[in-house]
């Protein structure tokens, strides 16, 4: 059996506007739209992409998954996404070489230390 992966599904109060904050985060593309979902990816055709669904139940505590990132340089990245609308969250990390961010509807994801070559 062979799978492919297809998207991270993100549920969402308004999934165009997270949708759209997460396109410009990642510098992603738009590949559909509807009233009740917004997919991006990484360019037309090119998978795993991100697929934000309407949901309306409020996000209750701590997220169970979450993405990592790795930056060429973590505190401009975190400037720019701080800027973009992201906030700074504490989940219990302690102090560590990543930083834990949220984006606007509180969905946290971390950006790690400098990429070693």
């Amino acid at each position: 059996m062979t799978l492919e992966w297809r998207h991270v599904i993100v549920h969402s109060a308004d999934p165009a506007a997270l949708g759209q904050w997460w396109a410009e985060a990642l510098g992603w593309v738009v590949v559909h739209t509807s009233d009740v979902e917004f997919a991006i990816a990484p360019a037309s055709g090119r998978l795993p992409g991100m697929e934000f669904v309407r949901l309306d139940e409020p996000k209750q505590g701590k997220s169970r998954l979450h993405l990592d990132f790795v930056p060429d340089d973590q505190d401009a990245e975190v400037a720019r996404l701080v800027a973009l609308g992201a906030q700074r969250v504490d989940i219990g990390q302690g102090d560590q070489s990543w930083v834990v961010l949220a984006d606007p509807e509180g969905n946290e994801f971390c950006l790690l230390g400098r990429r070693s070559d």
